[in-house]
């Protein structure tokens, strides 16, 4: 569904990717991307949202050149990038953010609704409440919902966890293993031990570079990401 080729990026002068070759098949459930901070883990969501050029290589999703397609199209074609800002409308309710996220699909937008409420009961319980007035882990849970409301085929997820009680946290991740039950989740996350072993298909990057590729639980037993991670 999609596929990096050799991608080098860039931030001006500054590069942060290089060569770098990473897929997402129809068969995986979790595919998780992991590396300590600044690793460039974010920017290859940004690319393969696009919203963020590569300098050289190709990014294809489902099988078109995604330099010729802006975010919009990107999104329509299935692939759905929940930042780790939320970037929520913070004034506007649950339920309208819901509906701003159901913008390329408003023709099932009621029977999407629910199937998130159904997900977060919470929400439903919230939907007059202004986004701005949540908890954290309940914006994360509207953050998470309103990239569900654009039915995708891959929810990409930068660090969930980000500023959660641990207790939150587990009630995230426990959402996440479910909607990977349905939908192909692309997940980035600093809690290495959770990403990698919810993880089918796993990369380490480090610097830029993707230094290790292998099934979560094959990373996990790596002396290397015991020794630095875990």
């Amino acid at each position: 569904m999609i596929e990096l080729d050799g991608i080098d990026v860039s931030y001006g002068n500054i590069q942060v990717i290089w060569d770098l070759d990473l897929q997402v098949t129809e068969e995986d459930t979790v595919v998780s991307i992991v590396g300590p901070n600044g690793a460039g883990k974010s920017t290859l969501l940004r690319v393969m949202s696009g919203l963020h050029p590569v300098d050289t290589g190709r990014v294809s999703v489902w099988g078109t050149d995604a330099a010729g397609l802006n975010p919009t199209a990107i999104v329509e074609k299935g692939f759905v990038h929940v930042s780790e800002e939320r970037n929520l409308f913070g004034d506007m309710t649950v339920r309208e953010n819901l509906e701003m996220g159901a913008y390329t699909h408003r023709d099932s937008l009621d029977d999407t609704m629910q199937e998130v409420f159904d997900l977060f009961p919470i929400l439903e319980e919230r939907s007059d409440q202004l986004a701005k007035s949540m908890s954290g882990g309940q914006q994360q849970m509207l953050a998470i919902g309103r990239g569900l409301m654009a039915q995708p085929k891959i929810l990409a997820l930068d660090e969930p966890s980000e500023g959660l009680a641990p207790q939150i946290t587990d009630r995230v991740f426990g959402k996440i293993g479910e909607i990977s039950e349905e939908i192909t989740v692309l997940l980035v996350e600093q809690h290495v031990n959770r990403a990698l072993n919810m993880a089918e298909r796993a990369y380490l990057l480090e610097n830029g570079r993707v230094v290790r590729e292998d099934t979560g639980t094959g990373l996990l037993e790596s002396e290397h990401v015991k020794d630095a991670y875990l």
